[in-house]
């Protein structure tokens, strides 16, 4: 029987489980947008309410995707639709998990502050924009940073890129 809440997906030739990179980069994109539009009514109109919404379906988002499957969560699958007429590009879902629970820290931090709290401070000022960072280099790179560091934090060895298996 097919495993439906895994992490990453099983492709031939591949010796990890894997995500197609460009419906995460589409993902990444609307994410960008949404959190890019919000900031600019904060600080043009001091408007939080798209920012709260934001925030709500960032973290419901990052919640799917660790803890159910990247396959459910609702941004992935707008950026699937987007991207399904092009061939798909594999990372290892392991890096970009890790880079998701970075995703899910900052958007509990901004969901306690800003939605529980109804709060304001530089603090989440710094969180927003050091979450729109990251969307902006996994946006244009695929690369988020942090996650070459993630071998600090974790002492086993694994493969950063798949590999393709020649057989």
């Amino acid at each position: 029987m097919k495993n439906t809440l895994q992490f990453g997906e099983h492709v031939e030739g591949y010796d990890i489980p894997v995500l197609n990179e460009r419906e995460i980069r589409a993902a990444a994109g609307i994410l960008f947008l949404v959190i890019f539009t919000a900031y600019l009514l904060i600080i043009l109109n001091g408007d939080f309410v798209l920012a709260k919404y934001a925030i709500t379906l960032f973290f419901t988002d990052f919640l799917i995707r660790i803890f159910v499957s990247p396959k459910y969560a609702p941004a992935l699958i707008i950026g699937r639709l987007i991207v399904r007429n092009q061939a798909p590009e594999y990372v290892g879902a392991r890096q970009k998990r890790f880079a998701w629970i970075i995703g899910l820290i900052l958007s509990l931090t901004m969901l306690i502050f800003m939605v529980i709290v109804n709060s304001f401070s530089p603090i989440t000022g710094i969180v927003c924009l050091l979450c729109m960072i990251f969307l902006f280099f996994d946006l244009l790179s695929g690369s988020v940073w942090p996650v070459k560091y993630m071998l600090w934090f974790i002492k086993k060895e694994f493969s950063i890129a798949p590999v393709k298996s020649v057989r």
